[in-house]
């Protein structure tokens, strides 16, 4: 249930209200917003006498929803959320583009592509560490060495590093991470997602291979149940029968999910298609479509990569890239 106060409510008033909610032990979500303040009930509210509510002075209007998710609701919190990643913000009109490999290989190699990143334009730094393969025979990254090494080129850029966790018990290694990256296989890893919630630390959350929206936005609300409320969602694709493109670019989502949530959403066009020339038309139709930020991976030298080589950029396109990104934004 959602209970729109009247913009002219009092501190006093609103907090009174607030209590005897409480008294009949329902949650209060509070989101306060320039013209009124909205009140999420989260709890058994089929008790609550509505025309009751709707009779006080101080109350606007009264709804009732049946949405699961209630944390991350655009009707609970209708204003949209800014997260702030070491001083980059996404959401709320804010665009930020994240790039980098997808592996963290070598000193020289993050640090070369940090830099050039930065020079087209990144506004942060992505790379694995730690890598979750399909097969146990590939590449699975440098692990703490790798977490070193990003944090090296974050000193040498100026960058906020994004990386990939995949266990609560990582949780120490990642301290000095600007944004911890929950993968496609873990947005359901609910141990996890309990644990972030207890940091404060950004969250990047991307959609399940088969997941829907509702799936994702309720993983979103598995983290925030805990209090943290910094969450980024990411559209990477899905699995359909297409076998083309390494997944299905879902660009209605974005805006599905700009129409659901408050929280900011990102575009991953790099794991979406897996194809280097498909990289730049789909940043375009995510723009569009409405995303608060990219996520693209660039590699120094794509050839020797040791993984997903097929979908890294040079520094080159990746300037490109960035150029077409611009004259998108132009025009929205």
């Amino acid at each position: 249930m959602i209970a729109v106060v009247k913009r002219e409510a009092t501190e006093s008033q609103v907090k009174n209200l607030i209590g005897w909610f409480e008294k009949q032990g329902i949650r209060v979500n509070e989101s306060k917003g320039e013209y009124c303040t909205v009140l999420g009930l989260i709890g058994d509210t089929t008790a609550i006498d509505i025309d009751l509510l709707q009779g006080l002075d101080i109350i606007e209007s009264v709804t009732r929803i049946s949405d699961p998710f209630k944390k991350a609701n655009r009707k609970f919190h209708p204003e949209d959320t800014v997260v702030d990643i070491g001083g980059v913000k996404i959401g709320g009109g804010n665009f930020a583009v994240m790039a980098g490999p997808c592996s963290v290989e070598s000193e020289e190699q993050i640090i070369e592509t940090a830099k050039a990143v930065k020079a087209a334009g990144a506004t942060l730094l992505r790379g694995g560490a730690f890598k979750p393969r399909t097969s146990p025979y590939d590449f699975q990254g440098l692990h703490e060495e790798g977490i070193r090494l990003l944090i090296k080129a974050r000193e040498a850029t100026g960058l906020p590093i994004v990386s990939e966790i995949m266990s609560p018990e990582q949780l120490p290694v990642f301290e000095d991470i600007d944004c911890l990256q929950v993968g496609a296989r873990n947005m359901q890893n609910f141990d996890l997602l309990k644990a972030l919630g207890k940091t404060k630390k950004p969250v990047l959350l991307k959609r399940g291979l088969s997941a829907t929206l509702k799936e994702l936005l309720m993983s979103a609300e598995y983290i925030m149940s805990e209090g943290n409320p910094n969450i980024i969602l990411c559209e990477r694709g899905i699995r359909t029968y297409e076998t083309y493109t390494r997944n299905t670019f879902d660009v209605s989502a974005i805006a599905a999910l700009k129409e659901l949530s408050h929280l900011p959403v990102v575009a991953d066009p790099s794991h979406a298609t897996g194809k280097v020339s498909l990289i730049k038309p789909m940043s375009m139709a995510a723009i569009v479509s409405g995303a608060d930020a990219l996520e693209i991976e660039v590699h120094n030298c794509p050839k020797k990569a040791l993984s997903d080589a097929a979908q890294q950029l040079t520094p080159d396109q990746f300037t490109d890239v960035m150029d077409a990104i611009g004259k998108a934004r132009s025009i929205i």
